[in-house]
């Protein structure tokens, strides 16, 4: 789980982290209902296995609906758009792209508009519970007049716009904790990153073809977003980072 800072972390710990990731892909379509997500409809439909079993009691009404299954995987939907979600913990096991393009089969007739692959990786940090806020507001920023100002340290998080050969990408740095299986907590960096594709075409068949052609390419946005956190930001500051790595608790998709 990943939470706001707030609760010192066991400075003398030996838990240590070093990624943890999350996998989305949310869709944007004129004719996407909530009332239309159930377990029963994605099971007789073909979209998921009939042997997943459910990790909570389903949430279905006119404007918000969500089924979560134990393997990590959750499927949430509002008019217009919805957004499967998948714990990644084996590159080689991942079922997401998959089960969204059986989605898209079954559902030839959405009007499709719009893409976006959304990754999540928390960094752990060393060096006490203040680590993140001052990783942001000292490495990132330009240190000045505005970080003095009010009764408590200022919290800072950023956000950018990249635009790539194929898709724009938004990424966000916010500070956050850890929560380790013990309940206590590491200081951390959450790297927020969606890759946005545009669906142009004025075709249907046209317009599932390049939704489709964006969903194959999370593999390698997935390495882009990678390189932009391990190298772009994280690569001068090693000290920052604990060096043991050990499981933790996944990501909460609602973070």
């Amino acid at each position: 789980m990943v939470t706001s800072l707030g609760t010192n972390p066991d400075e003398s710990s030996t838990l240590q982290i070093r990624e943890i990731q999350e996998l989305s892909i949310s869709i944007s379509a004129q004719k996407l209902n909530p009332t239309m997500l159930s377990e029963d409809f994605l099971k007789a439909s073909g979209i998921i296995p009939g042997d997943w079993e459910l990790n909570k009691q389903p949430v279905l009404n006119p404007n918000y609906a969500q089924v979560s299954f134990q393997n990590g995987v959750s499927i949430a939907t509002q008019p217009r758009n919805i957004t499967f979600v998948e714990t990644l913990k084996n590159l080689d096991a991942v079922q997401l792209p998959e089960l969204v393009h059986r989605y898209i089969e079954k559902l030839p007739l959405a009007d499709y508009q719009g893409l976006s692959i959304g990754l999540k990786s928390v960094v752990p940090l060393s060096g006490g519970a203040n680590a993140a806020r001052q990783y942001i507001t000292q490495t990132l920023l330009a240190p000045g007049s505005w970080q003095e100002y009010g009764q408590a340290p200022v919290q800072a998080a950023l956000n950018l716009v990249y635009q790539l050969e194929k898709c724009q990408l938004n990424l966000s740095i916010n500070e956050a904790r850890l929560q380790l299986p013990d309940q206590r907590y590491l200081p951390a960096l959450l790297f927020s990153g969606n890759f946005n594709y545009e669906i142009t075409s004025n075709n249907g068949q046209e317009r599932i073809s390049q939704l489709n052609q964006g969903i194959d390419e999370w593999k390698t946005d997935l390495e882009a977003f990678r390189e932009i956190v391990s190298q772009r930001f994280l690569g001068q500051q090693e000290s920052l980072f604990p060096e043991r790595v050990i499981p933790a608790v996944p990501i909460n998709p609602n973070s």
